[in-house]
């Protein structure tokens, strides 16, 4: 049976996440403590001690990336010969589905989302910027809201199509604050600011995303496995075609509701690694069945499952 491979972006991390992995598996063990050396970020206390940096982009992102990796290196370590179609990530997530696709090596992507975060979060510190949830609106309604918004002079854009009926929708937290009512009005069911400081996947990043793509530069590999881009929700598999869809990634809408349309009659089920967030949003997207390995039980149910 075939299968992809799915990865969380920014928002699904929580203390203590990897820590049955790094306790129980040597190979996520090892993965954490490399990329603690290789980045000097303390990992183990960053993941697995009560702090402030967990929530902090530049922190978050390397976390994530690498509590996604350890799922990943969890499963292989359970069944070396385990195979899969292609891959795909939720925003960052799109960076753990390169790396485990050969785009790059695993210590280069924890290194790599490091860097977009601190980019990202310089870009947001000269601005009040945010992002918020839109629940119950159509693309469309939600897509002409935003581009009325343009028209008026605000900064509001749609950031992710994450399922029907909920879209985040990114910009300058003043003027997302002005169109929660019009949302409302709109028939929204729920239009909420979410605990972020950056405004992810909108015009308001050119400069992280500049800064992003001299680095992806130096380590992309010329070819790897197929990873669905989030910008065109289509498969690439180049360091060229990499260059120019990561480029736009950070400025660009994430087309997650449409890459898993695009590729559900391709596979007979997804994984998602080391989070349960995009389980839950596949669940309103595609009636594929959706496995979530977030410890090493999860990983010995899944492999029973699809024996």
């Amino acid at each position: 049976m075939s299968c992809a491979l799915i990865f969380p972006g920014q928002g699904s991390q929580s203390l203590g996440m990897g820590k049955d992995f790094y306790e129980n598996s040597p190979k996520a063990k090892a993965l954490l403590d490399e990329a603690s050396e290789y980045s000097k970020i303390d990992f183990k206390r960053l993941l697995f001690t009560q702090n402030d940096d967990l929530n902090k982009s530049e922190f978050t992102q390397p976390a994530i990336v690498l509590t996604s990796l350890m799922a990943y290196v969890a499963l292989l370590e359970r069944k070396p010969d385990f195979r899969h179609s292609f891959t795909l990530g939720h925003s960052l997530g799109e960076f753990s589905a390169l790396a485990v696709n050969g785009a790059f090596d695993f210590l280069e992507a924890i290194i790599l989302v490091h860097r977009r975060g601190i980019y990202m979060q310089e870009d947001c510190a000269k601005i009040e910027a945010g992002m918020m949830v839109i629940l119950g609106l159509s693309d469309e309604v939600v897509q002409n809201l935003c581009e009325l918004a343009k028209v008026e002079g605000k900064s509001i854009f749609a950031a992710n199509y994450n399922c029907d009926g909920q879209i985040v929708v990114a910009g300058l937290k003043a003027h997302l604050l002005e169109y929660e009512a019009k949302f409302k009005e709109a028939g929204a069911k729920r239009a909420m600011l979410l605990n972020m400081s950056v405004a992810s996947h909108c015009p308001l990043l050119n400069e992280a995303s500049n800064k992003l793509s001299r680095e992806l530069e130096s380590v992309l590999k010329p070819s790897f496995l197929p990873v669905i881009s989030n910008v065109s929700a289509k498969p690439y598999e180049n360091k060229s075609e990499a260059l120019t869809l990561l480029k736009a990634q950070l400025v660009s809408p994430v087309l997650y509701k449409q890459s898993i349309l695009n590729t559900q009659n391709e596979v007979n089920y997804f994984v998602e690694f080391g989070a349960s967030i995009l389980k839950g949003l596949n669940k309103k997207i595609t009636q594929k069945e959706t496995y979530a390995l977030t410890n090493l039980g999860e990983i010995d149910e899944f492999l029973k499952a699809i024996q």
